[in-house]
């Protein structure tokens, strides 16, 4: 079991590398461009370079059956789903095999009307319930996973 975090835009990233060390599984931060993290021997950082979507190519890449991704890129959580491995966003929304087919048509629909100019936020503000019920679903899926579920 490992754990990737498409890490760019990742307001979770301390979070992760905490319940990982509780748990003694590595984590994989990816992302476009370098980021300071804490030096751990749990933590491997993956500078990606060469366009849009290549961090996510390269998730997709190693990921694997038993491992967990943290994203809110909705098509890479479909991408990570469909490799077997479970994903989580950053606001602790777990996405699976029921979920993932809404949340694409809302994220093109959204897109949709954010260009027609019938939105103009981009999502609510990420505070400390959501950091709390991130920590909770990456408890629950790592505890899954022991399980064999």
């Amino acid at each position: 079991m490992m754990i990737y975090v498409d890490a760019d835009a990742c307001p979770v990233k301390a979070e992760v590398l905490r319940v990982a060390e509780r748990h003694g599984i590595a984590v994989h931060m990816v992302s476009n461009q370098w980021m300071r993290m804490p030096s751990h021997a749990l933590l491997q950082i993956h500078v990606v370079a060469g366009g849009l979507d290549k961090a996510d190519d390269w998730i997709v890449e190693h990921i694997g059956t038993g491992d967990i991704t943290i994203t809110a890129d909705i098509p890479l959580a479909a991408r990570c789903l469909s490799k077997g491995a479970r994903v989580i966003g950053h606001t602790g929304k777990p996405f699976d095999g029921d979920s993932i087919g809404m949340a694409l048509a809302m994220r093109d629909l959204n897109a949709h009307l954010r260009d027609t100019g019938e939105i103009r936020s981009s999502g609510a503000s990420f505070g400390s319930k959501e950091r709390s019920r991130f920590l909770q679903s990456l408890e629950e899926a790592i505890q899954a996973l022991k399980r064999g579920r």
